[in-house]
C-alpha cells in the first residue's frame, strides 16, 4: 500500500517541469525564466506556442491550451489522471519523504498564503486524522431521501454514524485533503437540531476543496464546481467529476488547487442571489487561468435537488 500512497505536494516540491521535459527529451529554447518551443502534447504547428517556467513549475501551451503544474504536463503526455501521473515521477526522480523542502518562490508564496487562511494559529494546516470512524450506515433512508444510492454513499464514506461520541446520530461526512488524508468528519443532524453541521474544532475548511483527490483521478480535465457536500455527491453520481467549497466563497487555496489540477471549471451554485453572486465573483478570478462556464439554475434549486436524469442531461450537453 505504501508505494502506492502519494503525496502531490510533495512530487511537485521534488520533480521540476524542465526534469519532466528532459525525461521525454523535450529540446526547447531558453529565454528568461521561460523555456519555449513547438508543444510536446498536442505536437502542433506553432514553433514557439509551449512556454514552461522554470520559477513557477509551471507550463502553458498557448495553441492547445494545455496548462498547469509538473503533474499536469505527465498526465497530459501520458494520457492518464493526475495520481497516475504522480505514481510515475516518483518512479523516475528521487522524491524527497520531507515536507520541509525549499519551494520555489512562486509556490511558497502560495503556501504562505494558504498557511494564513481562516486565521488558522501559527499557520497550522489541517492535520490528518489518527482515526476512521465505524458503525456508518451508508443504506440510511436520509441518504435514499436525498437521492444518494448505498454504493455511491459507500464510495464516500457517507452515512449516519450509530457509535458514540460528537457525531453520534449525524450523517457523517469524510473530509480528506489534496493528498487524501483524511482531515475532517463533518456531521449533519437529521432530526431537526442545531447546528445543522457540526466540524471539530479548529477545522479550516478554506484550506480544502472537498473531493479534489477522487475528482483529480476521475475527470480529463473538467471539473463542476458546486457548494455543498450532498451537490458534490449527486453530480459525482451523475458520472461527472466535482469539487465543493463547502460555502459560497472561494479562498485562494482552493482558486489555488482549481488552477493547478483542472483546466475546464463549470460553476454550478445554488439558484439563490447569493450563489449567482458568488459564481459570478469566481468566475471573474478564474478565468483567466482556466476554461470556466456557469450554470444557472433556476430560482431555489441547489444541484442535488435535481433529478440524476436531469443532472446527467445538463451537465452532458456542457461538453
Amino acid at each position: 500500500m505504501e508505494s502506492n500512497w502519494v503525496d502531490f505536494k510533495t512530487v511537485k516540491q521534488s520533480v521540476t517541469i524542465e526534469q519532466a521535459l528532459s525525461h521525454y527529451g523535450v529540446k526547447l529554447k531558453r529565454s528568461g525564466k521561460e523555456l519555449r518551443g513547438r508543444c510536446p502534447i498536442h505536437h502542433g504547428d506553432g514553433a514557439d506556442s509551449f512556454h514552461a517556467n522554470t520559477e513557477k513549475n509551471a507550463f502553458h501551451c498557448f495553441s492547445c491550451q494545455a496548462k498547469g503544474n509538473v503533474l499536469d504536463f505527465v498526465a497530459a503526455m501520458e494520457k492518464c489522471s493526475v495520481r497516475d501521473a504522480a505514481l510515475k515521477l516518483k518512479d523516475w526522480f528521487p522524491v524527497s519523504a520531507s515536507r520541509n523542502a525549499p519551494l520555489p518562490a512562486a509556490k511558497a508564496s502560495a503556501d504562505s498564503r494558504l498557511a494564513r487562511e481562516e486565521g488558522g494559529e501559527r499557520g497550522e494546516r489541517n492535520k490528518p486524522l489518527g482515526f476512521q470512524l465505524k458503525g456508518i450506515d451508508f443504506a440510511h433512508p436520509y441518504l435514499e431521501a436525498r437521492g444518494i444510492d448505498p454504493e455511491t454513499a459507500e464510495y464516500f464514506g457517507v452515512g449516519m454514524f450509530t457509535g458514540k461520541g460528537s457525531m453520534s446520530g449525524r450523517i457523517v461526512t469524510p473530509i480528506e485533503n489534496e493528498s487524501g488524508e483524511l482531515v475532517a468528519y463533518a456531521g449533519r443532524s437529521v432530526d431537526g437540531s442545531e447546528p445543522k453541521y457540526k466540524l471539530p474544532a479548529g477545522f479550516k475548511k478554506s484550506q480544502v476543496l472537498y473531493n479534489l483527490c477522487r475528482a483529480t483521478e476521475e475527470t480529463d480535465g473538467t471539473v463542476v464546481l458546486v457548494e455543498g457536500f450532498f451537490d458534490c455527491i449527486k453530480v459525482t453520481q451523475a458520472e461527472h467529476a466535482c469539487v465543493a467549497l463547502m460555502g459560497c466563497s472561494m479562498s485562494e487555496a482552493q482558486e489555488d488547487q482549481l488552477s493547478a489540477h483542472f483546466r475546464r471549471v463549470v460553476i454550478m451554485l445554488d439558484g439563490d442571489e447569493a450563489g449567482r453572486r458568488a459564481a459570478a465573483e469566481i468566475a471573474g478570478r478564474l478565468t483567466h487561468k482556466v476554461w470556466v462556464r456557469v450554470v444557472d439554475l433556476a430560482d431555489g434549486i441547489q444541484p442535488d435537488q435535481l433529478p440524476l436524469a436531469g443532472l446527467q442531461q445538463l451537465l452532458n450537453g456542457l461538453r
